[in-house]
């Protein structure tokens, strides 16, 4: 052996060892462990207990919980203890006891073995800081996801005389920006013009797009209010800026209105987008038929399609992203589809443009986690002024 003895082990090991009586009471404690301690031999063995050499808060978890657990089970391990040391500072240790019982079975000694655990506890206070940080972090990313989120969706639509308008929107993460957006603004001559879109991917990057597709929605639509000439505004716009190696396409509904006698006038042209919906005062849903409009900022002569509709009392026209129609139901992993989506809405029968937002805003609650995209619903409807629905 290498070692000169086992008493010179014994004392000078890497680890502390402490013999204690069963009353607690220091019979032997190794040299290792008295440097730790700073204390003469003298002033423990004999007179100090091992609760005594504890933390006020270690010596009550030790007489309360260990003490019994060593009478009843023989051992306890991996107990994370601080022990006091001469010059008043503390030494965090781990440490692990057995009984050492006599042939009688009778119990003896508690053997104790206690391990420096000061680099640990430093380990685990900067695991403690960097999650602390972290979650700061995650914190101030949050915030500043839903302030800018805030900035780029209308807080409230503005009102439409004669119309009630409804939204809402549904985030898919609290971390990220969407990049849904949806507007209502007034122009020249009593027309109004409104949008809903869809702007691909998340983050910085998407908030930019949208928010460049937002004004350019609202700027085109000052010089020539057409639906479809609105659109291929942006898409000229969304090819100059965003071209080579990192394009950047969104979809949208765009559309006017105009009162007239008894309702509104609408034309939409869509770019790519899930068609607008038209719920009927009787309650009977249908898709405003845009098929073929083109995504818009993929090709610089993108086709984009109009129709044109009329509101009456107790219509409504209904704007959505796909966040709504790709989810996917809780447990189920069949998207819900544009063809659930009507079955939805034929069956909640006559609703206003607020009960329609707020029928759908339920579904999307219990899909849960299966909302995996931001979620935009938009609605315009002409209220019902005298009489019931038909």
């Amino acid at each position: 052996m290498l070692e000169d003895s086992v008493e010179d082990l014994y004392e000078h090991a890497p680890c502390g060892y402490l013999s204690t009586l069963m009353d607690g009471t220091i019979a032997k404690l190794n040299t290792t462990l008295l440097d730790w301690l700073g204390h003469g031999r003298e002033e423990l063995v004999g007179r100090r207990a091992f609760s005594d050499l504890l933390t006020v808060g270690g010596r009550m978890y030790y007489e309360t919980h260990v003490a019994p657990m060593l009478a009843m089970h023989g051992e306890a391990s991996g107990l994370a203890l601080e022990l006091r040391c001469a010059d008043g500072t503390r030494l965090p240790v781990l440490v692990t006891a057995t009984v050492k019982n006599g042939a009688d079975g009778t119990a003896q000694l508690v053997r104790v073995v206690v391990f420096d655990a000061r680099e640990r506890r430093a380990y685990e206070q900067e695991l403690l800081r960097a999650r602390n940080q972290a979650d700061q972090e995650r914190d101030r990313a949050k915030k500043l996801a839903s302030t800018l989120q805030r900035t780029l969706l209308p807080p409230v639509p503005m009102t439409v005389p004669g119309m009630e308008t409804a939204a809402y929107y549904h985030p898919a993460s609290v971390e990220e920006v969407g990049g849904d957006f949806y507007d209502l603004f007034p122009l020249t001559g009593g027309t109004w013009g409104f949008f809903l879109g869809d702007v691909s991917g998340k983050g910085a990057a998407a908030a930019v797009v949208t928010s460049l597709a937002r004004y350019t929605l609202r700027s085109a639509a000052v010089y020539d209010p057409g639906p479809a000439a609105v659109l291929e505004n942006l898409n000229t716009v969304l090819n100059q800026e965003f071209r080579g190696s990192d394009p950047r396409f969104c979809t949208a509904v765009y559309g006017s209105l105009k009162p007239d006698s008894g309702g509104f006038a609408v034309t939409v042209a869509s770019g790519g987008h899930p068609p607008a919906v038209l719920i009927r005062a009787n309650g009977t849903a249908e898709f405003v038929d845009t098929h073929g409009g083109m995504l818009i900022g993929a090709l610089r002569d993108a086709r984009f399609v109009e129709a044109t509709i009329r509101l009456t009392p107790g219509d409504v026209l209904l704007l959505y992203s796909d966040g709504l129609t790709e989810a996917r139901p809780a447990g189920d992993r069949v998207r819900y589809s544009e063809e659930g989506l009507m079955e939805f809405l034929n069956a909640l029968g006559p609703a206003s443009a607020q009960e329609t937002v707020d029928a759908l805003a339920g579904l999307l609650a219990e899909f849960g986690d299966g909302v995996e995209d931001d979620t935009a619903l938009f609605a315009l409807g002409v209220p019902v002024t005298t009489g019931d629905r038909p």
